[in-house]
């Protein structure tokens, strides 16, 4: 992974209720369908998830998840051995299940809060992990928005996060502060503002907010309208110092990717 240019990580939710994209991509087929599409428009990295986190959504067991993601990581690195493939959970066993299938990546929206053992995944096949905060289990989070000092907070715990990993051998972390992850509208906002703020970890900096519902909220649109404000706060964010963006359309990331590294060069 080469961090100094952007990249573009397209969303693939094999799940029936995810907020944007729940229930179209969730049989191996479509799912399949939809990855070469994005790889055809343009992504660097694909991240597949098999068990909703937005907000107030259930669990679901272990067996399930990985019965939803692995068909469709081994269908994909079977055809396709150039892009890259992040495992979307926050699971030991569906991340281990994950890399012997061939994903590249493990993204943790907990950053081993939830289940420890991950990091050692990471660490035995030598996968870059990507941190995220949050305060608590999605069923939760959004009770949780009462912070004494956000970025403070969000700061900290990337760094603890991050220390623990590298403390079981895991070598390459990338940072995500959690946009949309138990935080208000003005919070959301705060972190983008700020978010220079977060290099000083001294790990690459993610950021998903494609489509999310800040943007909804704030500009009274719904979930398929709102593209274009994704785009623009993408832009944003990689002027604060992001180095992958999460998307779900990638045609609109790419432009932005052919564009910015183009100003990279410099």
């Amino acid at each position: 992974m080469d961090l100094s240019r952007l990249m573009v990580m397209g969303i693939l939710n094999v799940t029936p209720d995810s907020f944007s994209d729940g229930g179209l991509y969730n049989s191996p087929g479509e799912a399949i369908k939809h990855a070469a599409a994005m790889t055809e428009a343009g992504t660097d990295i694909i991240d597949i998830g098999g068990l909703s986190t937005r907000p107030d959504s259930a669990e679901i067991p272990v067996d399930d998840e990985i019965a939803r993601v692995i068909p469709v990581i081994r269908h994909i690195r079977e055809f396709n051995k150039n892009v890259l493939i992040s495992a979307d959970t926050y699971r030991s066993e569906v991340a281990a299940a994950a890399m012997e299938a061939g994903a590249d990546i493990i993204n943790d929206i907990s950053g081993g809060a939830f289940d420890p053992a991950i990091r050692e995944v990471a660490a035995h096949y030598d996968a870059p992990y990507i941190i995220m905060h949050t305060p608590g289990k999605p069923s939760e989070m959004q009770k949780m928005t009462d912070y004494d000092e956000l970025m403070s907070t969000i700061y900290h715990y990337l760094s603890e996060k991050g220390k623990e990993a590298e403390a079981k051998g895991v070598k390459r972390i990338i940072a995500d502060p959690g946009i949309g992850f138990g935080k208000t509208i003005d919070q959301n906002f705060e972190i983008l503002s700020r978010m220079e703020e977060l290099l000083y970890l001294g790990y690459p900096l993610l950021i998903g907010l494609s489509r999310k519902s800040f943007i909804g909220k704030t500009l009274d649109l719904d979930t398929g309208q709102r593209d274009i404000p994704t785009s623009i706060l993408e832009g944003f964010s990689v002027s604060s110092g992001a180095r992958i963006i999460r998307t779900h359309n990638i045609l609109h990331a790419s432009y932005l990717k052919q564009l910015i590294n183009r100003i990279l060069q410099y």
